[in-house]
């Protein structure tokens, strides 16, 4: 289901504009009396709030619902500004996910104004499943469901020429494009967590930058990416596993999501141990939905998309505002990232013109 028309209702551009006269008109079905309010999530982009809700008639619409704004915080504004990820979640919730059967919240309203940057997603409360931990690593058993989520999301549209007319919709992370940035970025990363990483993965965030210089484009078919596909990002402990986040979209090489959470949302010993078979799996679920795509070809692109999430840790951690659990986080995406593409010899591939 697409979310309401946002054209009638103001856009939110903070958490205080969430009042219960704008949720009566943002969800419908009822009369919004009351309207309680609290921080959720560990998102450094968009402030995240759960909202429970007293109805007139009682029962008329959601008990609870977690609203997505525009984050208080002038550098994570700046940040959305300047990536566009308030525009391009939105443009998800309205353009995207009615057509896609991965599971995402139901969202009730959606809106983005260009000319104060104000943003709000109102989304269904998927509680008591329980947000991932990056860090602490997901099991393999909630590897393989997620993938199955990894899978569903980019066979819907793999190939479709449609989705490219999209005007909110642009690449990603990966290609010789993203050269220039890394080495721009990496230096202020390494700095940042001097002393908190592996010298192995240090000598190779000094030098990566080479290898994707390097790199052929992507060409093959493309398709819908979440690009920070994570635990973080995931809702485990309901049927399925739900996915949050749609603020990092693309259009390109959906097999980049795959590389990026097993690389970074495992510990490695139990990437090292699984990720053949998860890989493979995820592999027969996107065939199952008709997608031509060969074995080889399937893993060949979950090497040369290993990088993908040293290059986010390089970039998010840049543009946000710096707290000690997104410090903790950035250093284990980078690291992790950074031995999984030396297992995967990610950089000879690339410097190779992979």
């Amino acid at each position: 289901m697409a979310p309401a028309d946002a054209s009638s209702l103001r856009v939110p551009t903070s958490a205080a504009d969430l009042t219960p006269e704008w949720l009566t008109q943002a969800i419908g079905g009822g009369t919004v009396v009351a309207a309680d309010a609290k921080p959720v999530g560990t998102g450094q982009i968009a402030d995240s709030i759960r909202i429970q809700l007293s109805w007139d008639p009682p029962g008329a619409g959601p008990e609870s619902v977690v609203v997505k704004v525009t984050s208080s915080a002038e550098a994570s504004r700046s940040a959305a500004q300047a990536t566009r990820t308030y525009e391009v979640e939105v443009g998800f919730y309205r353009d995207l996910a009615s057509s896609i059967p991965v599971n995402a919240p139901r969202c009730y309203w959606a809106g983005h104004d260009a000319s104060t940057n104000g943003y709000a997603v109102v989304l269904d409360d998927k509680a008591p499943a329980k947000q991932g931990d990056q860090m602490a690593g997901c099991s393999v058993d909630e590897a393989a469901l997620a993938l199955d989520e990894a899978a569903y999301l980019h066979g819907a549209r793999w190939g479709d020429p449609s989705v490219g007319e999209l005007p909110w919709l642009s690449g990603g992370l990966g290609g010789p494009g993203m050269s220039g940035i890394i080495q721009m970025l990496a230096p202020g990363y390494l700095e940042r967590y001097d002393g908190r990483i592996a010298p192995e993965a240090v000598e190779l965030i000094e030098r990566y930058h080479e290898a994707v210089a390097a790199s052929a484009p992507y060409a093959g078919p493309t398709t819908i990416v979440h690009n920070d596909f994570r635990n973080d990002n995931l809702l485990f402990g309901g049927e399925r596993v739900c996915v949050l986040d749609w603020q990092t979209v693309s259009l390109g090489c959906g097999i980049l999501d795959v590389s990026y959470f097993l690389g970074g949302s495992l510990l490695p010993e139990d990437r090292r141990k699984a990720e053949t078979d998860l890989v493979r799996g995820y592999h027969e679920r996107l065939t199952a939905q008709g997608v031509e795509l060969s074995w080889d070809d399937c893993w060949r692109e979950y090497r040369r998309n290993a990088f993908a999430g040293l290059t986010m840790a390089i970039i998010a951690s840049s543009m946000v505002v710096r707290t000690d659990r997104g410090d903790e986080m950035f250093i284990a995406m980078g690291e992790r990232a950074a031995f999984h593409a030396m297992e995967m010899d990610t950089e000879d591939l690339l410097r190779a013109g992979g």
